[in-house]
């Protein structure tokens, strides 16, 4: 069991029979009544997003998760198979465990596989992306007086907006947690 003063961001609990991840969380000490922490929480299993507030020193059961390295091989249908480069055991996973992962697996990336008693839960892949330009808009001279931005399509089917000066062809770095362009490689 652990309390409300153990939450981080990453933190696991179980909640309502399910896994919830903070993404964030802020503790509260109003003028009057007892204190509280806001959270945001994530669905481990299927990225549900939800906003849930605890009274200060509440009970909450933790979840823990361990993290294996492994290698994604493929996706055939719903379901991406992934190999432990130490013991070349492979195992199989659906698409809603990997939600959030998905826009950045690339055939070959090495990636962590959270398990839980041994079952593969989701996958955590690395803070930052380097995904090749498969389909954009040239960028014109003068379109804008500060800067701009235009949508592309990467390797993987994200669509990011990119500045101007990138090309079509170029490999550029993704920030995972946000989602965002951050330079080009």
């Amino acid at each position: 069991m652990a309390d409300t003063s153990d939450f981080r961001n990453g933190f696991v609990l179980e909640l309502d029979s399910g896994m919830w991840t903070i993404v964030e969380f802020q503790h509260v000490k109003p003028g009057k009544g007892g204190a509280f922490v806001r959270t945001k929480l994530k669905n481990v299993e299927n990225g549900k997003v939800i906003d849930k507030t605890f009274r200060a020193g509440e009970k909450v059961v933790e979840v823990r998760l361990e993290a294996q390295e492994f290698q994604y091989l493929y996706h055939d249908g719903d379901l991406y198979h992934f190999m432990n480069t130490l013991t070349y055991e492979q195992i199989q996973m659906s698409a809603e465990a990997l939600t959030d992962a998905l826009p950045y697996l690339k055939e070959n990336d090495m990636v962590k596989v959270l398990t839980r008693d041994g079952k593969p839960v989701t996958v955590e892949v690395a803070n930052f992306a380097e995904l090749k330009i498969v389909k954009t808009d040239p960028g014109v001279r003068g379109d804008t007086a500060q800067g701009g931005s235009k949508p592309a399509t990467l390797e993987t089917g994200l669509v990011v907006s990119v500045p101007l000066f990138v090309e079509e062809g170029e490999t550029i770095r993704i920030d995972t947690r946000t989602g965002k362009y951050l330079s080009r490689v």
